[in-house]
């Protein structure tokens, strides 16, 4: 099992940045695809980007792509998500997720834990 925390949210300006973090707890996090998620209000839950396990593959959502980076340090049991040129649209509470599944899925339903979420706020 793994605890996922985010952190590295709030307000922020658009064409502005903002650096995500989510620390994960046990010694396997190397073992998990992991993975970010946002919801906005009034809307379903959306894919955002994902990483591999060696970090050796990444996918966005078109909505982000070259604007926004995933990467992970598994020595330090993190994954973090580079947020540039943001704007009002990518307003939403982001989680992070952590999957067993082979390789990465952009489906909720493949992801097994779940961070508790953090907030992004772009004003325009």
């Amino acid at each position: 099992q793994v605890q996922l925390v985010e952190s590295g949210g709030g307000l922020v300006q658009a064409v502005g940045s903002l650096r995500l973090s989510c620390a994960a707890s046990g010694r396997t996090f190397s073992s998990y695809i992991m993975g970010w998620f946002r919801q906005a209000p009034g809307k379903e839950g959306e894919f955002v980007a994902g990483i591999s396990r060696k970090a050796d593959s990444t996918i966005y959502a078109d909505s982000v792509l070259g604007r926004f980076t995933i990467s992970r340090d598994n020595a330090k049991n993190t994954v973090y998500l580079q947020m540039n040129s943001l704007k009002p649209e990518d307003t939403a509470v982001y989680y992070c997720a952590a999957a067993q599944t082979l390789m990465i899925s952009t489906r909720t339903k493949s992801y097994d834990y779940w961070g508790q979420g953090t907030q992004v706020t772009v004003s325009s």
